[in-house]
Protein backbone atom coordinates (compact mmCIF):
# COMPACT_ATOMS: atom_id res chain seq x y z
CA UNK A 1 0.00 0.00 0.00
CA UNK A 2 1.47 3.24 -0.95
CA UNK A 3 1.72 6.03 1.33
CA UNK A 4 -0.80 8.14 -0.08
CA UNK A 5 -3.10 5.13 -0.11
CA UNK A 6 -4.06 5.17 3.62
CA UNK A 7 -7.08 4.71 5.71
CA UNK A 8 -8.11 7.63 7.53
CA UNK A 9 -7.49 7.42 10.73
CA UNK A 10 -10.68 9.27 12.13
CA UNK A 11 -13.63 8.42 9.12
CA UNK A 12 -14.56 5.45 7.04
CA UNK A 13 -12.52 4.37 4.29
CA UNK A 14 -9.32 5.52 2.19
CA UNK A 15 -7.95 9.17 3.45
CA UNK A 16 -7.97 10.14 -0.34
CA UNK A 17 -11.50 9.63 -0.84
CA UNK A 18 -12.93 11.72 1.73
CA UNK A 19 -15.26 14.69 -0.30
CA UNK A 20 -13.38 17.51 -0.89
CA UNK A 21 -14.50 21.04 -0.42
CA UNK A 22 -16.33 20.95 -3.12
CA UNK A 23 -18.17 17.96 -3.17
CA UNK A 24 -19.17 18.62 0.17
CA UNK A 25 -20.45 21.81 -0.70
CA UNK A 26 -22.76 19.84 -3.27
CA UNK A 27 -24.23 18.07 -0.50
CA UNK A 28 -24.60 20.54 2.16
CA UNK A 29 -26.82 22.23 -0.44
CA UNK A 30 -28.45 19.24 -1.54
CA UNK A 31 -29.34 18.15 2.28
CA UNK A 32 -30.49 22.12 2.82
CA UNK A 33 -32.65 22.24 -0.23
CA UNK A 34 -34.17 18.80 0.05
CA UNK A 35 -34.75 17.99 3.21
CA UNK A 36 -35.10 21.71 4.48
CA UNK A 37 -32.40 21.56 6.87
CA UNK A 38 -31.09 24.89 8.45
CA UNK A 39 -27.38 26.07 7.43
CA UNK A 40 -25.25 24.15 7.62
CA UNK A 41 -21.48 24.67 8.97
CA UNK A 42 -18.78 23.63 6.94
CA UNK A 43 -16.21 22.11 9.03
CA UNK A 44 -12.60 21.79 8.56
CA UNK A 45 -11.73 17.41 8.34
CA UNK A 46 -9.65 16.66 11.90
CA UNK A 47 -5.75 16.05 11.14
CA UNK A 48 -4.09 13.68 13.39
CA UNK A 49 -2.56 16.91 15.45
CA UNK A 50 -5.57 17.77 16.59
CA UNK A 51 -5.92 14.00 18.38
CA UNK A 52 -6.02 13.95 22.56
CA UNK A 53 -4.59 10.76 22.92
CA UNK A 54 -3.33 9.45 26.20
CA UNK A 55 -0.15 8.02 26.93
CA UNK A 56 0.42 4.07 26.61
CA UNK A 57 0.17 2.48 30.28
CA UNK A 58 1.63 -0.79 28.37
CA UNK A 59 4.37 -1.89 26.80
CA UNK A 60 3.47 -5.49 25.22
CA UNK A 61 7.32 -7.18 25.16
CA UNK A 62 6.40 -8.61 21.20
CA UNK A 63 8.18 -7.39 18.28
CA UNK A 64 4.36 -7.16 16.42
CA UNK A 65 3.32 -5.15 18.93
CA UNK A 66 3.32 -1.40 18.39
CA UNK A 67 2.20 1.88 20.57
CA UNK A 68 2.53 4.17 17.10
CA UNK A 69 -0.07 6.93 17.57
CA UNK A 70 -2.02 7.22 13.97
CA UNK A 71 -2.24 3.14 14.63
CA UNK A 72 -3.67 3.66 18.01
CA UNK A 73 -6.01 6.23 16.49
CA UNK A 74 -6.60 4.17 13.55
CA UNK A 75 -7.85 1.49 16.13
CA UNK A 76 -9.68 3.12 18.97
CA UNK A 77 -13.31 3.01 17.28
CA UNK A 78 -15.69 1.65 14.68
CA UNK A 79 -17.17 3.47 11.93
CA UNK A 80 -20.92 4.66 13.66
CA UNK A 81 -22.12 7.77 13.54
CA UNK A 82 -20.30 8.21 17.73
CA UNK A 83 -17.46 6.89 16.43
CA UNK A 84 -16.83 9.35 13.61
CA UNK A 85 -17.89 12.27 16.10
CA UNK A 86 -15.82 11.66 18.48
CA UNK A 87 -13.04 11.26 15.73
CA UNK A 88 -13.69 14.17 14.04
CA UNK A 89 -13.50 16.14 17.44
CA UNK A 90 -10.14 14.36 18.29
CA UNK A 91 -11.57 12.59 21.66
CA UNK A 92 -9.28 9.46 21.28
CA UNK A 93 -9.40 8.72 24.88
CA UNK A 94 -10.36 5.29 24.78
CA UNK A 95 -7.19 4.51 22.00
CA UNK A 96 -5.93 1.45 23.13
CA UNK A 97 -2.21 1.50 24.61
CA UNK A 98 -1.18 -0.89 21.62
CA UNK A 99 -1.39 -2.51 18.38
CA UNK A 100 -0.87 -6.04 17.81
CA UNK A 101 -0.31 -6.81 14.11
CA UNK A 102 -0.21 -10.54 14.61
CA UNK A 103 0.68 -12.80 11.58
CA UNK A 104 0.09 -16.31 12.92
CA UNK A 105 -1.50 -18.34 15.84
CA UNK A 106 1.21 -18.86 17.77
CA UNK A 107 1.45 -15.15 17.97
CA UNK A 108 -2.04 -14.82 19.41
CA UNK A 109 -1.64 -17.61 21.93
CA UNK A 110 1.33 -15.97 22.94
CA UNK A 111 -0.33 -12.44 23.26
CA UNK A 112 -3.18 -14.00 25.34
CA UNK A 113 -0.98 -15.66 27.69
CA UNK A 114 1.00 -12.45 28.34
CA UNK A 115 -2.80 -10.38 28.88
CA UNK A 116 -4.37 -12.64 30.97
CA UNK A 117 -1.07 -12.82 33.53
CA UNK A 118 -0.58 -9.08 33.48
CA UNK A 119 -4.31 -8.35 33.82
CA UNK A 120 -4.64 -6.71 29.91
CA UNK A 121 -7.90 -6.60 27.87
CA UNK A 122 -7.52 -7.50 23.99
CA UNK A 123 -9.56 -6.15 21.37
CA UNK A 124 -10.05 -8.46 18.55
CA UNK A 125 -9.88 -6.06 15.28
CA UNK A 126 -10.40 -6.59 11.88
CA UNK A 127 -11.73 -4.46 9.43
CA UNK A 128 -12.74 -1.70 12.12
CA UNK A 129 -15.72 -1.33 10.57
CA UNK A 130 -18.20 -2.10 13.65
CA UNK A 131 -21.15 0.78 13.85
CA UNK A 132 -22.25 -0.92 17.16
CA UNK A 133 -18.84 -0.30 19.46
CA UNK A 134 -17.44 -3.88 18.81
CA UNK A 135 -14.13 -3.29 18.68
CA UNK A 136 -13.55 -0.28 21.50
CA UNK A 137 -12.77 -0.94 25.19
CA UNK A 138 -12.08 2.25 27.99
CA UNK A 139 -9.59 -0.44 30.04
CA UNK A 140 -11.60 0.04 33.26
CA UNK A 141 -10.51 -2.30 35.75
CA UNK A 142 -7.21 -3.42 33.66
CA UNK A 143 -3.70 -2.79 33.08
CA UNK A 144 -4.21 -1.68 29.90
CA UNK A 145 -5.78 -2.77 26.16
CA UNK A 146 -4.52 -4.25 23.31
CA UNK A 147 -5.86 -4.20 19.96
CA UNK A 148 -5.42 -7.35 18.15
CA UNK A 149 -5.15 -6.71 14.42
CA UNK A 150 -5.66 -9.73 12.30
CA UNK A 151 -5.15 -8.58 8.85
CA UNK A 152 -1.59 -10.06 8.25
CA UNK A 153 -3.52 -13.16 8.41
CA UNK A 154 -5.43 -12.56 4.74
CA UNK A 155 -4.98 -15.42 2.66
CA UNK A 156 -7.40 -18.15 1.16
CA UNK A 157 -5.34 -21.02 2.14
CA UNK A 158 -6.59 -23.64 0.30
CA UNK A 159 -9.39 -24.54 -1.88
CA UNK A 160 -11.86 -27.80 -2.07
CA UNK A 161 -13.22 -27.29 -5.67
CA UNK A 162 -14.58 -30.79 -5.16
CA UNK A 163 -17.54 -29.70 -2.30
CA UNK A 164 -16.71 -25.89 -3.47
CA UNK A 165 -15.59 -24.68 -0.45
CA UNK A 166 -12.43 -22.71 1.34
CA UNK A 167 -10.22 -22.47 3.89
CA UNK A 168 -10.03 -18.76 4.37
CA UNK A 169 -8.31 -16.92 7.19
CA UNK A 170 -9.55 -14.44 9.28
CA UNK A 171 -8.01 -11.55 8.09
CA UNK A 172 -8.77 -11.40 4.80
CA UNK A 173 -11.04 -8.97 3.17
CA UNK A 174 -14.00 -9.38 0.66
CA UNK A 175 -11.39 -8.26 -2.21
CA UNK A 176 -8.76 -10.48 -1.35
CA UNK A 177 -11.40 -13.75 -1.02
CA UNK A 178 -12.54 -12.83 -4.28
CA UNK A 179 -8.58 -12.79 -5.62
CA UNK A 180 -8.06 -15.46 -3.60
CA UNK A 181 -10.35 -17.52 -5.30
CA UNK A 182 -10.75 -16.17 -8.76
CA UNK A 183 -8.14 -19.01 -10.08
CA UNK A 184 -10.67 -21.57 -9.11
CA UNK A 185 -13.78 -19.78 -10.94
CA UNK A 186 -15.34 -19.39 -7.83
CA UNK A 187 -16.35 -16.68 -5.62
CA UNK A 188 -17.41 -16.60 -1.68
CA UNK A 189 -20.39 -13.99 -3.20
CA UNK A 190 -20.97 -12.03 0.30
CA UNK A 191 -21.33 -8.59 0.06
CA UNK A 192 -22.01 -6.38 3.10
CA UNK A 193 -21.96 -2.34 2.53
CA UNK A 194 -18.19 -2.82 3.80
CA UNK A 195 -17.24 -5.37 1.73
CA UNK A 196 -13.69 -3.47 0.79
CA UNK A 197 -12.65 -3.43 4.48
CA UNK A 198 -14.22 -5.73 6.56
CA UNK A 199 -12.83 -9.45 6.82
CA UNK A 200 -13.71 -12.55 7.00
CA UNK A 201 -13.36 -12.70 10.85
CA UNK A 202 -15.23 -9.90 11.42
CA UNK A 203 -18.23 -11.40 9.65
CA UNK A 204 -18.35 -14.75 11.37
CA UNK A 205 -17.66 -12.93 14.49
CA UNK A 206 -20.87 -10.79 14.27
CA UNK A 207 -22.93 -12.59 11.75
CA UNK A 208 -22.90 -10.45 9.02
CA UNK A 209 -25.69 -10.28 6.89
CA UNK A 210 -24.24 -9.95 2.93
CA UNK A 211 -26.06 -8.14 -0.32
CA UNK A 212 -28.21 -11.00 -1.08
CA UNK A 213 -32.05 -10.68 -0.24
CA UNK A 214 -33.45 -14.21 0.30
CA UNK A 215 -31.01 -17.45 1.25
CA UNK A 216 -27.50 -16.24 1.00
CA UNK A 217 -28.80 -13.50 3.91
CA UNK A 218 -25.75 -14.08 6.42
CA UNK A 219 -22.31 -15.26 6.96
CA UNK A 220 -23.75 -17.87 8.71
CA UNK A 221 -25.27 -19.46 5.37
CA UNK A 222 -21.81 -20.20 3.92
CA UNK A 223 -19.83 -21.22 7.26
CA UNK A 224 -19.01 -25.02 7.11
CA UNK A 225 -16.44 -24.51 9.69
CA UNK A 226 -14.17 -22.44 12.40
CA UNK A 227 -11.38 -22.28 14.11
CA UNK A 228 -10.57 -20.20 17.30
CA UNK A 229 -7.51 -19.18 19.86
CA UNK A 230 -9.09 -18.65 23.42
CA UNK A 231 -7.31 -18.34 26.36
CA UNK A 232 -7.73 -21.74 27.70
CA UNK A 233 -6.84 -23.20 24.43
CA UNK A 234 -7.55 -23.37 20.86
CA UNK A 235 -11.45 -24.42 19.20
CA UNK A 236 -11.83 -26.20 15.80
CA UNK A 237 -15.56 -27.76 14.40
CA UNK A 238 -15.32 -30.00 12.11
CA UNK A 239 -15.84 -29.80 8.26
CA UNK A 240 -19.66 -31.12 7.52
CA UNK A 241 -22.24 -29.98 5.01
CA UNK A 242 -24.88 -30.42 7.83
CA UNK A 243 -25.06 -32.43 11.45
CA UNK A 244 -27.74 -33.53 13.80
CA UNK A 245 -24.97 -34.10 16.85
CA UNK A 246 -26.29 -31.56 19.78
CA UNK A 247 -26.07 -28.00 19.67
CA UNK A 248 -23.89 -26.64 16.67
CA UNK A 249 -20.43 -25.55 17.62
CA UNK A 250 -20.46 -23.18 14.90
CA UNK A 251 -23.68 -21.55 16.08
CA UNK A 252 -21.47 -20.63 19.13
CA UNK A 253 -18.21 -19.14 17.39
CA UNK A 254 -20.75 -17.16 15.40
CA UNK A 255 -21.88 -13.55 16.39
CA UNK A 256 -19.18 -14.31 19.40
CA UNK A 257 -17.72 -10.64 18.60
CA UNK A 258 -14.37 -11.71 19.98
CA UNK A 259 -15.72 -12.07 23.59
CA UNK A 260 -14.55 -15.98 24.16
CA UNK A 261 -11.73 -16.05 21.92
CA UNK A 262 -10.26 -14.80 18.36
CA UNK A 263 -11.88 -16.31 15.73
CA UNK A 264 -8.33 -16.84 13.09
CA UNK A 265 -9.89 -19.05 10.09
CA UNK A 266 -12.88 -20.97 8.86
CA UNK A 267 -14.25 -22.88 5.90
CA UNK A 268 -16.88 -21.84 3.86
CA UNK A 269 -18.97 -22.82 1.21
CA UNK A 270 -18.21 -21.16 -2.29
CA UNK A 271 -19.32 -20.83 -5.82
CA UNK A 272 -19.21 -20.32 -8.93
CA UNK A 273 -20.39 -16.57 -10.46
CA UNK A 274 -24.00 -16.77 -11.98
CA UNK A 275 -23.83 -15.67 -15.30
CA UNK A 276 -27.55 -15.60 -16.33
CA UNK A 277 -29.14 -12.87 -14.44
CA UNK A 278 -32.98 -10.90 -14.98
CA UNK A 279 -34.16 -7.92 -13.00
CA UNK A 280 -36.26 -5.51 -13.17
CA UNK A 281 -37.39 -2.04 -11.48
CA UNK A 282 -41.63 -1.96 -10.19
CA UNK A 283 -43.06 1.57 -8.89
CA UNK A 284 -45.56 1.40 -7.02
CA UNK A 285 -47.88 4.72 -5.91
CA UNK A 286 -49.24 3.44 -2.45
CA UNK A 287 -46.42 1.84 0.22
CA UNK A 288 -48.49 -1.03 1.58
CA UNK A 289 -49.46 -2.31 -1.87
CA UNK A 290 -45.94 -2.62 -2.42
CA UNK A 291 -45.26 -4.39 1.22
CA UNK A 292 -48.01 -6.73 0.36
CA UNK A 293 -46.20 -7.48 -3.10
CA UNK A 294 -43.04 -8.19 -1.57
CA UNK A 295 -44.46 -10.37 1.15
CA UNK A 296 -45.77 -12.56 -1.78
CA UNK A 297 -43.13 -12.92 -3.53
CA UNK A 298 -41.09 -14.40 -0.63
CA UNK A 299 -43.82 -16.47 0.36
CA UNK A 300 -43.64 -17.46 -3.03
CA UNK A 301 -40.81 -19.08 -2.57
CA UNK A 302 -39.33 -17.31 -6.08
CA UNK A 303 -35.50 -16.93 -3.74
CA UNK A 304 -35.15 -13.37 -5.38
CA UNK A 305 -31.12 -12.33 -5.05
CA UNK A 306 -32.56 -8.85 -5.12
CA UNK A 307 -35.48 -7.88 -3.47
CA UNK A 308 -35.41 -4.47 -2.04
CA UNK A 309 -38.05 -2.40 -1.30
CA UNK A 310 -37.42 1.21 -0.85
CA UNK A 311 -40.11 3.55 0.43
CA UNK A 312 -40.60 6.91 -1.22
CA UNK A 313 -37.84 8.86 1.02
CA UNK A 314 -35.20 6.13 0.57
CA UNK A 315 -36.13 6.23 -3.29
CA UNK A 316 -35.53 10.17 -2.80
CA UNK A 317 -32.08 9.92 -0.44
CA UNK A 318 -30.35 8.25 -3.44
CA UNK A 319 -31.74 10.17 -6.03
CA UNK A 320 -33.87 7.55 -7.78
CA UNK A 321 -36.86 8.95 -7.92
CA UNK A 322 -38.69 12.34 -7.00
CA UNK A 323 -42.44 11.43 -7.76
CA UNK A 324 -43.33 10.02 -4.31
CA UNK A 325 -42.65 6.58 -6.09
CA UNK A 326 -41.68 3.78 -3.95
CA UNK A 327 -39.23 1.25 -5.31
CA UNK A 328 -39.30 -2.61 -5.44
CA UNK A 329 -36.16 -3.65 -6.57
CA UNK A 330 -35.93 -7.42 -8.10
CA UNK A 331 -33.11 -9.24 -9.18
CA UNK A 332 -32.41 -13.19 -9.97
CA UNK A 333 -29.60 -15.55 -10.89
CA UNK A 334 -28.81 -18.45 -11.87
CA UNK A 335 -25.78 -20.72 -13.31
CA UNK A 336 -28.20 -22.79 -15.13
CA UNK A 337 -28.74 -21.94 -19.16
CA UNK A 338 -32.97 -23.21 -18.64
CA UNK A 339 -34.31 -19.44 -18.40
CA UNK A 340 -34.76 -19.72 -14.32
CA UNK A 341 -34.14 -16.10 -13.84
CA UNK A 342 -36.22 -15.05 -16.53
CA UNK A 343 -39.17 -17.73 -15.69
CA UNK A 344 -38.68 -16.25 -11.83
CA UNK A 345 -38.81 -12.42 -12.74
CA UNK A 346 -41.90 -12.85 -14.64
CA UNK A 347 -43.58 -14.70 -11.61
CA UNK A 348 -42.47 -12.07 -9.15
CA UNK A 349 -44.19 -9.09 -11.66
CA UNK A 350 -47.14 -10.49 -12.30
CA UNK A 351 -47.67 -10.69 -8.25
CA UNK A 352 -46.17 -6.96 -8.28
CA UNK A 353 -48.83 -6.39 -11.20
CA UNK A 354 -51.58 -7.55 -9.04
CA UNK A 355 -50.85 -5.24 -6.35
CA UNK A 356 -50.88 -2.25 -8.62
CA UNK A 357 -47.11 -2.55 -9.90
CA UNK A 358 -45.55 -1.04 -13.11
CA UNK A 359 -42.32 -0.93 -14.51
CA UNK A 360 -40.36 -0.51 -18.20
CA UNK A 361 -38.70 -3.22 -19.79
CA UNK A 362 -37.07 -6.35 -17.36
CA UNK A 363 -33.11 -6.63 -18.47
CA UNK A 364 -31.91 -10.14 -18.97
CA UNK A 365 -28.08 -11.25 -19.08
CA UNK A 366 -26.25 -14.03 -20.28
CA UNK A 367 -22.85 -13.67 -20.00
CA UNK A 368 -19.98 -13.74 -17.71
CA UNK A 369 -18.86 -10.57 -16.30
CA UNK A 370 -17.10 -8.88 -13.18
CA UNK A 371 -19.39 -8.65 -10.46
CA UNK A 372 -21.02 -5.26 -10.87
CA UNK A 373 -19.61 -4.50 -14.13
CA UNK A 374 -22.87 -5.11 -15.88
CA UNK A 375 -25.30 -3.14 -13.44
CA UNK A 376 -27.66 -0.78 -14.86
CA UNK A 377 -30.61 1.37 -14.22
CA UNK A 378 -31.42 1.88 -10.87
CA UNK A 379 -30.33 -1.59 -9.85
CA UNK A 380 -26.89 -0.05 -10.43
CA UNK A 381 -27.57 3.14 -9.50
CA UNK A 382 -28.51 2.11 -6.31
CA UNK A 383 -25.75 -0.15 -5.71
CA UNK A 384 -23.68 2.27 -6.47
CA UNK A 385 -24.89 4.68 -3.83
CA UNK A 386 -24.98 2.16 -1.45
CA UNK A 387 -21.33 1.48 -1.37
CA UNK A 388 -20.42 5.33 -1.06
CA UNK A 389 -23.29 5.80 1.17
CA UNK A 390 -20.55 5.55 4.34
CA UNK A 391 -18.30 8.33 2.19
CA UNK A 392 -21.21 10.40 2.89
CA UNK A 393 -21.11 10.36 6.20
CA UNK A 394 -17.93 11.18 6.85
CA UNK A 395 -18.91 14.40 4.81
CA UNK A 396 -22.36 14.68 6.57
CA UNK A 397 -20.87 15.00 10.33
CA UNK A 398 -18.35 17.64 9.05
CA UNK A 399 -20.69 19.75 8.23
CA UNK A 400 -23.37 19.15 11.86
CA UNK A 401 -26.03 16.74 9.97
CA UNK A 402 -26.55 13.45 12.62
CA UNK A 403 -26.77 10.72 10.33
CA UNK A 404 -27.08 7.27 11.59
CA UNK A 405 -29.02 4.21 10.47
CA UNK A 406 -30.80 1.46 12.50
CA UNK A 407 -31.83 -2.10 11.30
CA UNK A 408 -34.10 -5.10 12.64
CA UNK A 409 -36.01 -8.10 11.69
CA UNK A 410 -40.22 -8.48 12.44
CA UNK A 411 -42.84 -10.67 11.14
CA UNK A 412 -45.08 -9.37 8.63
CA UNK A 413 -48.16 -9.42 10.93
CA UNK A 414 -46.34 -7.06 13.37
CA UNK A 415 -44.61 -4.49 10.83
CA UNK A 416 -46.79 -1.86 9.75
CA UNK A 417 -47.59 -1.22 13.57
CA UNK A 418 -43.79 -0.78 14.08
CA UNK A 419 -43.04 1.17 11.04
CA UNK A 420 -45.92 3.57 11.92
CA UNK A 421 -44.30 3.63 15.61
CA UNK A 422 -40.76 4.19 14.45
CA UNK A 423 -41.87 6.75 12.07
CA UNK A 424 -44.01 8.80 14.72
CA UNK A 425 -41.47 7.94 17.79
CA UNK A 426 -38.31 8.89 15.99
CA UNK A 427 -40.10 11.45 14.45
CA UNK A 428 -40.75 13.07 17.58
CA UNK A 429 -37.08 12.59 19.22
CA UNK A 430 -35.25 14.18 15.82
CA UNK A 431 -38.29 16.47 16.26
CA UNK A 432 -37.34 17.40 20.23
CA UNK A 433 -33.58 17.10 19.64
CA UNK A 434 -32.76 18.81 16.76
CA UNK A 435 -35.83 20.80 15.49
CA UNK A 436 -36.02 18.39 12.69
CA UNK A 437 -35.34 15.40 11.20
CA UNK A 438 -35.60 13.12 7.93
CA UNK A 439 -36.44 9.28 8.42
CA UNK A 440 -36.55 6.93 5.33
CA UNK A 441 -36.86 3.11 5.39
CA UNK A 442 -35.69 0.13 2.98
CA UNK A 443 -35.71 -4.01 3.27
CA UNK A 444 -32.35 -5.27 3.33
CA UNK A 445 -33.26 -8.46 3.25
CA UNK A 446 -36.80 -10.64 2.81
CA UNK A 447 -37.86 -13.60 4.70
CA UNK A 448 -41.12 -16.01 4.55
CA UNK A 449 -42.11 -14.63 7.81
CA UNK A 450 -41.08 -11.68 7.56
CA UNK A 451 -39.02 -8.44 6.72
CA UNK A 452 -35.61 -6.68 7.72
CA UNK A 453 -36.23 -3.02 7.54
CA UNK A 454 -33.16 -1.18 7.36
CA UNK A 455 -34.00 2.78 8.50
CA UNK A 456 -31.82 5.98 7.65
CA UNK A 457 -32.15 9.09 9.70
CA UNK A 458 -31.03 12.39 9.31
CA UNK A 459 -31.27 15.91 11.41
CA UNK A 460 -29.53 18.95 12.01
CA UNK A 461 -27.15 18.82 14.83
CA UNK A 462 -26.10 21.04 17.54
CA UNK A 463 -22.27 20.84 16.83
CA UNK A 464 -20.58 20.25 20.32
CA UNK A 465 -23.94 17.95 21.53
CA UNK A 466 -24.07 15.89 18.43
CA UNK A 467 -23.49 12.79 21.07
CA UNK A 468 -26.54 13.97 23.50
CA UNK A 469 -28.73 14.29 20.85
CA UNK A 470 -27.65 10.65 19.07
CA UNK A 471 -27.97 8.95 22.32
CA UNK A 472 -32.30 10.13 22.75
CA UNK A 473 -32.98 9.31 19.51
CA UNK A 474 -30.84 6.54 19.38
CA UNK A 475 -33.06 5.45 22.72
CA UNK A 476 -36.14 6.32 21.07
CA UNK A 477 -35.39 3.84 18.16
CA UNK A 478 -34.43 0.58 20.34
CA UNK A 479 -37.14 0.93 22.75
CA UNK A 480 -39.78 1.26 20.10
CA UNK A 481 -38.35 -1.96 18.48
CA UNK A 482 -38.48 -3.54 21.84
CA UNK A 483 -42.03 -2.37 22.70
CA UNK A 484 -43.00 -4.22 19.54
CA UNK A 485 -40.97 -7.62 19.72
CA UNK A 486 -38.60 -6.65 17.20
CA UNK A 487 -34.81 -7.66 17.18
CA UNK A 488 -32.23 -4.92 17.88
CA UNK A 489 -30.62 -6.09 15.37
CA UNK A 490 -30.91 -8.14 12.44
CA UNK A 491 -27.15 -7.75 11.16
CA UNK A 492 -24.99 -5.39 12.52
CA UNK A 493 -24.64 -7.32 15.87
CA UNK A 494 -24.65 -6.61 19.33
CA UNK A 495 -21.33 -4.70 20.47
CA UNK A 496 -21.67 -2.35 22.98
CA UNK A 497 -24.20 -0.08 21.72
CA UNK A 498 -26.82 -2.27 21.33
CA UNK A 499 -25.95 -4.57 24.80
CA UNK A 500 -28.83 -3.16 26.91
CA UNK A 501 -31.61 -3.89 24.50
CA UNK A 502 -29.88 -7.26 23.49
CA UNK A 503 -29.93 -8.51 27.16
CA UNK A 504 -33.81 -7.59 27.29
CA UNK A 505 -34.30 -9.64 23.84
CA UNK A 506 -32.11 -12.71 25.46
CA UNK A 507 -33.34 -15.17 27.82
CA UNK A 508 -32.05 -14.93 31.12
CA UNK A 509 -31.24 -18.58 31.11
CA UNK A 510 -29.44 -18.27 27.71
CA UNK A 511 -27.05 -15.30 28.70
CA UNK A 512 -25.81 -17.18 32.05
CA UNK A 513 -24.96 -20.25 29.96
CA UNK A 514 -22.99 -17.97 27.41
CA UNK A 515 -21.48 -16.28 30.88
CA UNK A 516 -20.45 -19.47 31.86
CA UNK A 517 -19.15 -20.11 28.55
CA UNK A 518 -17.11 -17.07 29.30
CA UNK A 519 -15.56 -17.95 32.16
CA UNK A 520 -14.83 -22.28 30.46
CA UNK A 521 -12.76 -20.32 27.61
CA UNK A 522 -11.97 -16.90 28.89
CA UNK A 523 -11.43 -17.18 32.93
CA UNK A 524 -9.81 -14.05 33.09
CA UNK A 525 -12.24 -12.02 31.11
CA UNK A 526 -9.92 -10.59 29.25
CA UNK A 527 -11.81 -10.68 25.08
CA UNK A 528 -13.47 -7.77 24.58
CA UNK A 529 -14.45 -6.94 27.89
CA UNK A 530 -18.29 -5.47 27.45
CA UNK A 531 -19.34 -6.18 23.61
CA UNK A 532 -22.30 -8.64 23.61
CA UNK A 533 -21.88 -9.50 28.00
Amino acid sequence: MTEDRRRSFWAWGWADRLPDDDERRELKARIEGMLGFPERPLLDYPTLEDVSMPTPAIDPPFAFCTTDSRERALHTYGKGYRDLVRGFHGDYTNAPDAVANVETEDDIEDLLAWAADNGVAVVPFGGGTSVVGGVECDGDGYAGVVSLDLREMDAVLEVDDTSRAARIQAGATGPEIQEGLADHGLQLRHYPQSYEFSTFGGWVATRAGGHFATRYTHIDDFVESVRAVTPSGTLETRRLPASGAGPDPNRFLLGSEGAFGVITEGWARVQPRPPYRSRATVRFDDYWDAVAATREIAQARLQPANCRLLNAEEAMLNELAFDGSHLLLLGFESTDATGVPRESLSRALAIAESHGGTWDDATHEDRTADEGSDREGEEGEWRSSFMEAPYMFNALVSMGVLVDTFETAVTWESFPDLHRALEANVGAAMNEQCGAGFLSCRFTHVYEDGPAPYYTLLAPADVGNELEQWRAIKRAASDTLDEHGATITHHHAVGRVHREHYHREAPDGYLDALRSMKRTLDPEDIMNPGALL
